[in-house]
């Protein structure tokens, strides 16, 4: 039976009246598994949110996908389940698209996703190569597998995407992972401020599960190549992208008073 349910995460306008209005199911944060903490009070956040949506479900396969996204079609959802349907390997599903960066008087083609680039990657990157090639690893729209999804931990947070990226590639191996073309996403841009918290929040997620990954085995040093995907000329083939990979290792000269020790124990 498919379902349709909107997770109405301690809103304070119409949500939920919108929703039901138009044949969904509304569950409100905190009341899905009611003797945990409130998560609206305890700050749950939207990773919090996600986890209470895939408690209220019962379907085999769960996508996820942003509500306040504007241009959003249906082929959003036939997208991220398509692989899920079609082949029985692929445990996850995650969206990618063109996000425009939209000013006063001007837009940026491919210039949204700020703490994806800054951020994200950059830490994908170094700790877990193998991610690299997910165009959007922040993306709010993606699929599973109920068996995986409920077998990792859901940060409560802006970190839930990197999280999951990183649980699922322990659990399932980068083989059952899959991402699509999704087209284009418009979405509101924070300012510095917000991006910030969502940034802080990224990186705590990312490094408590290195922490963890340092405890189970020894890691080698961080990798030293960040891939970057360029925006491609119009009808490019394929996903209309370059890929543009870069060293990025920092290696650092000693202490000059050392240097110069050594230069004055020098025989002549």
């Amino acid at each position: 039976m498919d379902e349709l349910v909107v997770v109405d995460s301690c809103s304070t306008d119409a949500t939920a009246r919108v929703a039901e209005a138009a044949g969904a199911r509304v569950v409100s944060q905190g009341e899905v598994l009611a003797h945990l903490p409130p998560g609206c009070e305890a700050g749950g956040g939207k990773g919090a949110a996600l986890w209470e949506g895939l408690a209220a479900t019962s379907g085999d396969l769960v996508a996820f996908v942003d509500a306040d996204v504007s241009g959003f079609t249906p082929e959003f959802i036939t997208g991220l389940l398509g692989p899920l349907l079609t082949d029985q390997t692929v445990a996850y599903v995650k969206g990618f698209y063109h996000r425009p960066l939209v000013g006063e008087g001007h837009t940026v083609p491919d210039g949204g996703g700020r703490v994806t680039e800054l951020v994200a990657r950059p830490l994908l990157n170094l700790y877990w190569p193998e991610l690299a090639g997910f165009v959007q690893p922040l993306a709010g729209e993606y699929a599973g597998r109920r068996q995986a999804l409920e077998a990792v931990p859901f940060v409560t947070g802006y970190g839930v995407e990197v999280g999951l990226l990183v649980d699922l590639l322990d659990l399932v191996g980068l083989d059952a992972m899959a991402q699509v073309d999704l087209g284009y996403r418009q979405h509101r841009h924070q300012d510095n401020e917000g991006l910030g918290r969502m940034s802080a929040q990224i990186i705590t997620a990312a490094l408590g599960r290195r922490d963890r990954q340092r405890q189970v085995v020894m890691t080698g040093e961080p990798h030293p190549w960040l891939a970057q995907f360029r925006r491609g000329e119009p009808g490019a083939v394929g996903v209309g992208r370059e890929v543009v990979v870069s060293h990025i290792a920092v290696p650092e000269r000693p202490p000059l008073a050392q240097v110069l020790e050594l230069t004055k124990a020098r025989p002549a």
